[in-house]
């Protein structure tokens, strides 16, 4: 239990927080360890041991929910840091109404000069990711690597909103640039650069226009 959060990038100081939650199926969720303010990327279990190791980091500033699935414990994670919370209109629903910041629309949403949100409907209707330093995207269910690492997918028989959606979401992507994907099911996915990254991302595209 003292190893998490686990350190995924020194240099960026990205943490796998670890305590994953039943009730958000098991969905793994990141903190991001900023000057300005830590970041966790959805909910993990809030057991004691990850509490009192997040305030030895700082604490928690803003919880960024990527869509309504992994919400978990959000509101002790609230209660505990006064975190701001952030999720998608969209994906509002009775457990998470109270969420202190609502995303709107489908325009990329600048949370700071390092973090941006994207929303990306498909998995479901207010799925969003978050871009951090044009590295490292969040990605929630919308884009995952292969369990052996080797590439990326989409999953096709878990979107539970719509598959044309979440392929026109994709095609937004192309828009930024990142070298990471950091997902909340299935293996993360580093890429050498933002160009192979790039690439990687319209292969899945090929595949996910071709199971249409």
């Amino acid at each position: 239990m003292a190893a998490f959060p686990e350190l995924l990038d020194d240099e960026a100081q990205v943490y796998f927080c670890g305590f994953t939650a039943e009730s958000s199926f098991g969905a793994t969720s990141y903190l991001v360890r900023r000057p300005e303010g830590n970041v966790l990327v959805d909910s993990p279990r809030a057991a004691g041991p990850l509490l009192r190791r997040l305030e030895e980091l700082g604490g928690v500033r803003w919880m960024f929910l990527t869509h309504r699935d992994d919400v978990a414990d959000h509101r002790r994670f609230r209660e505990r840091f006064g975190c701001e919370r952030i999720l998608h209109a969209r994906d509002v629903t009775a457990g998470t109404r109270d969420v202190e910041r609502k995303l709107e629309g489908d325009e990329p949403q600048r949370l700071a000069d390092d973090l941006l949100a994207i929303p990306v409907p498909g998995h479901t209707a207010g799925s969003a990711v978050l871009l951090y330093r044009e590295r490292f995207l969040f990605t929630g269910d919308h884009l995952m690597g292969t369990e052996d690492g080797a590439s990326l997918e989409a999953g096709r028989d878990v979107c539970w909103y719509s598959w044309p959606k979440q392929i026109q979401s994709m095609e937004r992507l192309l828009d930024h640039r990142f070298e990471c994907v950091l997902p909340g099911h299935g293996g993360r996915y580093r890429a050498a650069s933002p160009v192979a990254m790039r690439r990687a991302v319209e292969s899945v595209l090929v595949e996910m226009r071709a199971h249409r």
